[in-house]
């Protein structure tokens, strides 16, 4: 959804004009402010109606985490392993 909003504002615009609807949004105050106010509706939607869906994110959110923190160590050991077979080690 915001991505269509972005797309449907800088649509008419020059190409000149992109970097300055960009560059308020990448300051400091308009990140704080986008984040509490998106702190603020997730707890609306989820916290104040006694949901379980926030439990579910801390499951998936922590499973993908640790699937992507292992990720790199497992990709060296099967890429040691074809390695390993290509050159005839056991």
């Amino acid at each position: 959804m915001a991505m269509r909003k972005i797309y449907s504002e800088i649509k008419g615009m020059k190409l000149k004009e992109v970097p300055g609807y960009f560059k308020p949004m990448l300051s400091v105050g308009f990140v704080k402010k986008s984040t509490q106010r998106g702190l603020d509706n997730y707890h609306a939607k989820y916290i104040e109606t006694d949901s379980i869906e926030p439990l579910y994110h801390i499951c998936f959110g922590g499973m993908i985490f640790s699937y992507l923190v292992a990720l790199p160590n497992e990709r060296r050991h099967l890429e040691h392993k074809r390695h390993a077979e290509q050159h005839g080690h056991h």
